[in-house]
């Protein structure tokens, strides 16, 4: 009874968190909107500025690391892991990099709480993970097909338990608004006592 009511919460959450997710991606494009008419040597500009205070308040940067590291660190120091599901050509992944992976919170955070990767869902070479093999299938490697159950989509967040367990795909960009309250229920395990709905509506935010 346990394991399905858990399994049913996890159902409940994807839903709750795509419709949750919508409603900050409305408010990122009104945002974007606005700042539309900068200039792209100002933007530029700005962006290495902010990243660099950025990398100064806490760690410097996420520590990502691969699938080969990541199977090796966890036979050692067992960890939930974030894995940032992208592709060279997405333009809103590298917003992300640009606007979310550069905020202090966010770094310390996945820093002390997850093991980090990223994964190109399109890279050519074989990807080697708990024994299975996987190549590409057409432009995608089977493995990103198998992270996000087939619903391709970019950038998408996979956040696993420790050992690897119940991965769950978080499809769409993530401010750091939006990223804050999923890193927490999930890196906490609120998920496991707390419904989405219940959790995000008493969430109170600190970065």
């Amino acid at each position: 009874m346990h394991e399905q009511s858990y399994t049913e919460n996890n159902c409940k959450f994807v839903v709750e968190i795509a419709i949750f997710m919508k409603k900050i991606v409305c408010t990122t494009l009104a945002m974007l909107a606005i700042s539309a008419g900068v200039s792209a040597q100002k933007k530029t500009t700005k962006t290495v500025k902010k990243t660099t205070t950025a990398a100064t308040v806490n760690d410097k940067e996420i520590n990502w690391i691969t699938l080969d590291q990541v199977q090796e660190k966890m036979k050692k120091n067992p960890r939930k892991v974030y894995i940032d599901v992208y592709t060279p050509w997405c333009g809103w992944c590298k917003v992300m990099d640009q606007k979310t992976f550069t905020n202090p919170g966010v770094i310390s955070y996945i820093n002390k709480n997850f093991y980090a990767v990223k994964l190109d869902a399109e890279q050519a070479d074989s990807i080697h993970f708990m024994g299975g093999h996987y190549g590409l299938e057409g432009r995608t490697n089977q493995f990103a097909i198998q992270l996000l159950r087939g619903q391709m989509s970019y950038p998408t967040t996979v956040i696993m338990e420790e050992n690897f367990q119940n991965p769950q795909p978080i499809p769409g960009y993530q401010d750091v608004k939006a990223i804050e309250p999923i890193l927490k229920y999930l890196g906490e395990n609120h998920h496991k006592t707390t419904p989405w709905e219940e959790y995000s509506k008493k969430f109170v935010h600190t970065w």
